[in-house]
């Protein structure tokens, strides 16, 4: 189901609590609704659609992850950048990302991966793990 998006700072900058197998539902709905905005996002934290679950799902080239639980272990190669957000009005802000990382993720059938990546790909990763912290960009 496609949901609303939240633009609520405050509700925004909650940390997010783990996910289980329970919210199953929670990270479908997340994809569906990134798809539905697919022309304007690359990735999606479940609190943008009012879920405070460590739920995010992110555009790897063609393809769409989605990863409970997401973890940053490593991070490599710190550059500024600026970014915008479909949660957040106004434009683009600065930020510091990372070109490479490393991250351990349960998939929707809950099991653990582990997987680098690079470039575009782990700067929206970063994105969304920050949501996922309450970070705001």
């Amino acid at each position: 189901m496609i949901r609303e998006l939240v633009h609520d700072p405050f509700f925004l900058s909650q940390p997010s609590v783990p996910a289980t197998a329970d919210d199953l539902s929670v990270a479908q709905d997340l994809l569906e609704t990134l798809l539905a905005h697919q022309e304007e996002c690359v990735g999606m934290a479940a609190n943008m659609i009012g879920i405070r679950k460590n739920i995010i799902t992110v555009a790897d080239g063609e393809a769409y992850l989605l990863m409970l639980n997401p973890e940053i272990l490593k991070a490599e190669g710190p550059f500024d950048t600026e970014e915008s957000c479909l949660s957040l009005l106004g434009g683009p802000r600065p930020t510091k990302r990372y070109r490479k990382i490393k991250v351990r993720w349960q998939t929707p059938a809950m099991q653990v991966r582990i997987k680098t990546f690079t470039d575009f790909t782990a700067q929206i990763i970063q994105h969304e793990v920050d949501h996922l912290h309450g970070v705001l960009i």
